[in-house]
């Protein structure tokens, strides 16, 4: 089962929560050709206001763009993994960090044809380590399997 787990930046801006808001948030980075694999967007509870959440931001222009926007890196530690899918596969993932003792802030995960894409956040740099090194393991293990 090939897989990558990688730390990476999720660059983050806070918005109102209304019609237009992420539209207005995306397209200074669409007329640059920013090209993003995810987007996240979520509401505050009890409040109008809500983030998004965008990746990857990379090069100077793209940088620029999203800072000219408002967007900033986020300082929540993230790991990207992608691998190929298998049943059963996110349950061993969340038991052997669970285990470990790390716990996982927030959890993106999503399944097209045959391979999976999971973004993870964490409270800290060495949890994101550890959970890291957990996911190959468990990533190695189903291959073997």
């Amino acid at each position: 089962m090939a897989i990558t787990v990688k730390k990476t930046v999720l660059w983050r801006k806070e918005l109102n929560n209304q019609p237009g808001t992420l539209a207005e948030a995306l397209e200074p980075l669409a007329q640059s050709e920013t090209d993003l694999k995810l987007v996240m967007l979520y509401r505050f509870p009890g409040t109008g206001q809500g983030a998004v959440e965008v990746h990857p931001i990379s090069g100077r222009k793209a940088i620029g763009i999203a800072r000219s926007t408002g967007l900033a890196p986020s300082s929540i530690p993230v790991l990207l993994v992608e691998g190929d899918n298998r049943v059963g596969l996110g349950y061993a993932v969340a038991k052997a960090v669970a285990d470990s003792g790390v716990n996982v802030s927030f959890l993106m995960a999503q399944v097209v044809g045959r391979r999976y894409a999971a973004v993870f956040g964490f409270e800290n740099d060495t949890d994101a380590t550890k959970a890291a090194t957990l996911i190959k393991r468990v990533a190695a293990t189903a291959r073997r399997s």
